[in-house]
């Protein structure tokens, strides 16, 4: 997370740099170039106020050995010349090669030999390759005579910039750099209650109501919103508790009375006259009592079951060998086929209260219900990295519309009203798997042996655990 604060702290801080470094970097090559023109100006200025006498006294040769010199020593050609653009002194080999390769020499000539001190071209930047020409008039106003030339190299100028240029760089990566190193240590510490929060989250999503947030590091709005999310959790978890426990509690209570109950109603049996209608209530009465207690019971089993809400990691080849004995004989009394269809080496996340326990369900309803003569348990891993464990049948099954009700409690089809149940073991199944990270879901089944339809299907889908993850 904090390599995402990163990501937006950087760019913005690096275009803080560059909108800075930029004006600066021209600046520093704008002042660089003028001391170099500066410098030609005043070396310029002499030498046309020496050339002004040399020209009007006829003594050439001092000037001339100046001007040599100069050459040599700066490797910058100067040259007097005269109205018509003729060398009179200097360096003229050297003179005509420079020039030569500047365009814009003949307009500042041609404005020194008017009277007017010329002004540096536009191509003496940086960024350019063109040299630097100045031009100084010999004379005055109308007695201009001539003018001297210089023509400099701007190279050592271009490598100074550039040396200039990459300390400024250099400079403008250390913010950089000293940004980078304080700013992991601190995102990591202002997000690690954020970082917390999440993974809390994460383990409360999975049905493990005790976990709570850290609320003693972080910035002070993050320990606030670490200690109301635990106040949530503790209101959110007390009130699970309770009601767990009134069902609980409620189940508990009425098991005695509703068992004293149907004793009572029992113990008039013998009472009865054949015959009698009374005979057809008593059977009734006797009937509901029992589904009453079944439904007790569902009630104390869905308590003692969600209670255990932490999911755990399990290979699927353990749970089914506990059960796959049992399924058989189960499927053989009741006259049907069990068949198996399960690649090794699965790992899945189990739900709370155990992925037996909900198969265990899904095979019971296969058998009390679809009125099936083959039930499939099935296994493969599928989109999003989760196990898809399907149990099939092809029996009676549901339509669309009784499957979009199926996993409501103590929802029953109209068609099971007389096969005993409770409505609830579905609903029960699809929370568990809820809270593993998982779902249950309903589907068509295999095809009935007549062709007159499909049977019942319930696809249970779980999360492949980390180990899985990495060689899958």
């Amino acid at each position: 997370m904090h390599r995402r604060l990163l990501v937006v702290l950087v760019p913005l801080a690096v275009l803080l740099v560059v909108a800075l470094g930029v004006p600066l970097g021209v600046t520093v090559a704008e002042r660089e170039m003028q001391e170099v023109y500066v410098d030609r100006l005043n070396d310029i200025g002499r030498f046309a106020s020496l050339a002004d006498t040399a020209l009007s006294t006829g003594r050439t040769e001092a000037l001339q050995e100046e001007l040599t010199r100069y050459h040599r020593l700066y490797d910058i050609p100067v040259a007097v010349i005269d109205t018509s653009g003729m060398v009179l002194l200097g360096p003229a080999d050297a003179y005509r090669t420079a020039a030569g390769a500047e365009p814009a020499l003949p307009g500042i000539v041609t404005a020194a030999l008017a009277g007017a001190r010329s002004e540096p071209s536009r191509e003496w930047a940086p960024w350019h390759d063109s040299a630097l020409v100045v031009a100084e008039p010999v004379g005055r106003d109308s007695e201009v005579v001539g003018a001297v030339v210089t023509i400099s190299d701007l190279s050592r100028t271009r490598d100074r910039i550039l040396a200039r240029w990459a300390r400024l760089a250099g400079l403008g990566l250390l913010p950089l750099i000293a940004l980078v190193a304080v700013a992991w240590p601190v995102s990591a510490w202002v997000l690690r209650p954020v970082r917390q929060l999440d993974a809390a989250t994460a383990r409360i999503s999975r049905g493990d109501l005790t976990t709570r947030a850290e609320a003693e590091a972080g910035p002070a709005e993050l320990r606030r919103l670490a200690a109301s999310f635990n106040t949530m959790m503790d209101a959110v978890e007390n009130a699970v508790q309770r009601q767990r426990a009134f069902v609980s509690d409620a189940s508990h209570q009425l098991r005695n009375p509703l068992t004293s109950l149907r004793l009572a109603v029992e113990s008039l049996a013998p009472h009865l006259a054949p015959g009698d209608n009374g005979k057809q209530v008593y059977a009734m009465a006797v009937d509901e009592l029992k589904a009453m207690q079944r439904m007790l019971n569902s009630l104390q089993a869905s308590a003692r079951m969600e209670s255990m809400r932490t999911a755990s990691p399990v290979d699927l080849d353990a749970v089914l060998a506990t059960r796959l004995d049992r399924w058989r004989a189960l499927t053989a009394t009741a006259g049907e086929t069990l068949a198996v269809d399960v690649p090794p080496g699965l790992r899945l996340l189990e739900p709370p209260g155990g992925l037996g326990s909900i198969l265990d369900e899904l095979i019971s309803n296969a058998l009390r219900l679809s009125e099936a003569r083959l039930i499939e348990v099935s296994a493969r891993v599928g989109d999003g990295d989760r196990v898809l464990i399907s149990v099939r049948d092809d029996g009676q099954g549901l339509d669309e519309a009784e499957r979009g009700q199926a996993l409501r409690r103590f929802w029953r089809s109209p068609k099971h009203q007389n096969v005993p149940g409770t409505g609830l073991g579905l609903a029960i199944c699809a929370d568990l798997a809820g809270a593993a990270g998982g779902e249950l879901r309903l589907a068509e089944g295999l095809p009935r042996p007549d062709g007159s339809g499909h049977g019942f299907a319930a696809i249970v889908a779980l999360p492949i655990t980390a180990s899985d993850l990495g060689t899958s």
